[in-house]
């Protein structure tokens, strides 16, 4: 059978690295506490009194300008109801949409929010209030839009001070208008790529796309849109600032044949749903996780109807792995909390987001292609188990196969396929003997090392105590751990009559017994 590694070697017509889905905050800096409203309502608006009631005016005022603008423009105004499909709701509006450019309809919704409440103050002489964030329920204004570099979009307003905006972009998008202005033609896999003559300027283009274009997008908008504070406003200084809020890092293989890429995926789910334990997922993410390391690490299978999706959760962060329209492998890393991996939130910060998620789907795919890549030839089984002399005299006992220690060490092993840095002889230890369940000496594991390393199953760094996996050693303990794993164990666990669960392999070696035993009485030569 053709394994992962050809498969995706040989039939993937097509590769494509881009961002996806793109989720920004937008947010007033010097407009976040109550001693920043109070100043912008007395010494940047002139009022003598920070009042409440100025926010409602401003409220009403924003709610007017937004009506005008829908009606100067022809544009339709929806009101959400609770439960509703957004994106269900604009789906229909953008088909009847024909402008190349424009709103295509305004949406509002009473959503929750974080602003400011007011309380009068208990004191006699002039009026004062005091003033605390709290959670409200205010309209929140939706502006889906076609815009002639991101094609479809939306910006949400929140009615209400400190105004708080959300941004929606998507960077296939971004990269078909491009290619439509370069006039280099696509076919479209739903929001992304099924083939494209020139796949060397395709990648280019989404390699290109980055703060400077999305900043231009939100500032032309925020000009062009009825806002809650004033063009004097921002050039005062309370303009928004974009972070990223979620954004989603994808890499896009289109099959030639969608058979190979529905074998591929089935193929990677059975053997990877071990890669969310801990000790697992730290080799895809790249990030070290100890016992106090926050958030959930787990694999999932999701099914939508026949199609299964693999779900690797790190933290907030998930990997996710799909089969997309019977044609193209999606391998997509969402990022839903840039510090997870030391990151500041700031838009400026979105490139090397992009390059930890694209990093983080290299290694999904490398590991899935390690895992399925691991045949030896019958030499090189033998040059394992049985004692070998090195070429300069050294003896090598053999690592026998099946043995529960020998299991256990290259079960280990496999943890640092994908580490870069190699292992130290302190932190392999705890894993064998996790493995084991049994008490393992550093003096074992010494003996062990030199076993691997006379073997050529790992390197030595020299003048240094750190070891790493050669390519033949990953083959080798991939390869004996699959087969203990996948037909050893299993095997033996069917032929267990203590094990009380059906087993066809046992059922059938049965039957075969009591048939040889039938031909042996029938012939009259049992003892």
């Amino acid at each position: 059978m053709t394994n992962v590694n050809e498969i995706l070697r040989d039939h993937v017509t097509l590769t494509v690295d881009c961002m996806d889905r793109i989720y920004l905050n937008g947010y007033i800096p010097n407009l976040q506490v109550p001693g920043q409203l109070v100043n912008f309502l007395t010494k940047h608006r002139g009022n003598k009194i920070p009042s409440p009631a100025l926010l409602g005016k401003m409220g009403d005022q924003f709610a007017q300008a937004v009506q005008d603008y829908a009606q100067e423009n022809g544009i339709p105004i929806l009101h959400f109801e609770a439960g509703q499909r957004k994106d269900e709701v604009a789906a229909d509006y953008r088909q009847k949409f024909t402008k190349a450019e424009g709103v295509v309809f305004i949406g509002i919704a009473q959503e929750k929010a974080r602003s400011f409440k007011a309380r009068k103050k208990d004191q006699e002489g002039p009026v004062g209030f005091e003033w605390s964030r709290q959670s409200v329920w205010v309209n929140h204004y939706y502006f889906y839009l076609q815009d002639v570099d991101f094609g479809p979009g939306f910006i949400k307003v929140c009615s209400y001070v400190p105004y708080p905006i959300k941004v929606y972009l998507n960077g296939h998008e971004w990269a078909k208008q491009q290619l439509r202005k370069a006039g280099i033609g696509f076919e479209t896999l739903d929001n992304g790529f099924l083939s494209c003559p020139e796949p060397e300027k395709l990648q280019t283009i989404c390699d290109q796309l980055g703060p400077p274009q999305i900043q231009a997008f939100f500032e032309k908008w925020v000009e062009h849109l009825p806002m809650p504070l004033t063009s004097a406003d921002r050039q005062a200084g309370y303009a928004h600032r974009l972070s990223v809020w979620q954004v989603e890092i994808s890499r896009t293989q289109v099959f030639d044949d969608p058979v190979q890429g529905r074998q591929f995926f089935e193929t990677v789910i059975q053997e990877n749903l071990d890669l969310g334990r801990p000790d697992r997922v730290q080799l895809v993410f790249d990030r070290k996780i100890i016992a106090s390391t926050p958030g959930r690490f787990r694999t999932r299978v999701i099914e939508n109807g026949v199609n299964p999706s693999l779900y690797i959760e790190y933290k907030k962060a998930v990997l996710k792995q799909y089969f997309k329209e019977n044609r193209a492998l999606r391998t997509e890393t969402i990022i839903n909390d840039p510090k997870d991996f030391g990151v500041r939130l700031d838009l400026s910060n979105l490139p090397f987001l992009q390059k930890i998620g694209r990093e983080i789907n290299r290694r999904l795919l490398d590991v899935q292609r390690v895992s399925h890549n691991c045949h030896l030839s019958q030499e090189s089984v033998e040059r394992v188990v049985q004692p070998t002399v090195t070429p300069d005299g050294q003896r090598a006992p053999g690592l026998r196969f099946g043995q529960t220690r020998t299991m256990a060490l290259l079960a280990a092993l496999t943890l640092f396929v994908h580490n870069t840095y190699g292992f130290r002889h302190h932190e392999l230890l705890p894993q064998v003997a996790d493995l084991l369940g049994l008490d393992y000496s550093t003096h074992q594991l010494t003996y062990d090392l030199r076993r691997l390393r006379l073997k050529g199953i790992i390197w030595r760094v020299p003048n240094s105590h750190r070891y790493l996996i050669t390519p033949y050693g990953c083959k080798v303990a991939l390869f004996f751990t699959r087969l203990h794993a996948s037909v050893f164990r299993p095997g033996f666990a069917a032929l267990d009559p203590s094990v009380p669960i059906p087993s066809p392999l046992a059922e059938a070696l049965t039957a075969v017994e009591r048939e040889v035993k039938n031909l042996i009485e029938q012939a009259h030569v049992a003892p």
